[in-house]
């Protein structure tokens, strides 16, 4: 999960949200998904991880927790959403990462902030492209919660529900940015972590990666969906390309999961998503 950040919505990537039919106000059950990426953007390094863990889905008209992330919806039209939420990214520790030896962790990340939606078309009953615009504070939480910056994160986003009404697809295109603070805890090289080969170095604001994705859905009954997803980075003309931390010049992320819902609720929520 740490490509740059895996979100909650990784658990129901492209599940059909461009489809409207009424849903349930909530549905809870557990999950489970595997995921291998780059330890850090630009690292030769990999994480692999198999998660467990349970799930829910609120589709309040102010409060939701689902496929788009964790957060509050403060204003919704036809074609413009405004809210406020929350993502993360797993650590990478410095003894796993041959790169960082000697370094300190990267430890877990929490992001919070606002992000604006705009509909910028719907090509079919069953389709829409969409225009992103996430703006969020990155919060380092290990002995306590220290601020580490802060990172945009404008994605152009095609979902569109199959022929197969079981199956549901997302395409997918962003630029990731962080100011100053972000790129110095990825690619900074204090002069006291300097070693052969590991030149001191300091990191400068701009962009970190470029990114394209797809996902895809498959509900397999009313209550198993499976979820895949195939993300590739490139590096190309980022801020730091010159950091000695920055190994590649691309990255691949892929996952694998399912969720399993155990319950719903009779009552429908109010607004399509």
């Amino acid at each position: 999960m740490k490509a740059l950040f895996l979100t909650v919505a990784a658990l129901g990537a492209a599940s059909g949200a461009a489809a409207q039919e009424a849903q349930p106000l909530w549905e809870a059950g557990v999950a489970a998904f595997g995921v291998s990426t780059p330890a850090y953007p630009g690292s030769s390094d990999r994480s692999a991880r198999v998660l467990p863990l349970p799930y829910l889905i609120y589709r309040g008209e102010v409060l939701r927790a689902d496929q788009g992330g964790v957060g509050a919806r403060l204003f919704r039209s036809e074609r413009v959403e405004f809210d406020v939420g929350f993502s993360g990214a797993l650590p990478a520790h410095s003894k796993d990462v041959a790169a960082r030896a000697g370094m300190p962790d990267l430890n877990t990340l929490v992001e919070f902030g606002p992000r604006l939606k705009i509909l910028l078309a719907n090509p079919s009953p069953t389709s829409r492209l969409r225009l992103e615009l996430p703006l969020r504070a990155v919060m380092e939480i290990e002995g306590g919660v220290r601020r580490q910056g802060t990172t945009f994160e404008p994605k152009l986003s095609y979902e569109v529900r199959g022929a197969d009404p079981r199956w549901g697809y997302d395409l997918s295109a962003a630029a990731v940015f962080g100011d100053a603070r972000l790129n110095r805890y990825f690619y900074e090289v204090a002069p006291r972590h300097a070693v052969v080969g590991r030149p001191a170095y300091q990191a400068d604001a701009g962009l970190i990666l470029t990114r394209v994705g797809v996902s895809a859905t498959y509900k397999f009954n009313q209550d198993v969906r499976l979820f895949g997803f195939v993300r590739e980075e490139s590096y190309r003309g980022a801020a730091n390309a010159d950091s000695p931390l920055m190994k590649k010049r691309s990255g691949a992320s892929v996952g694998l999961g399912f969720t399993w819902t155990l319950g719903r609720s009779a009552t429908l929520a109010k607004s399509a998503q």
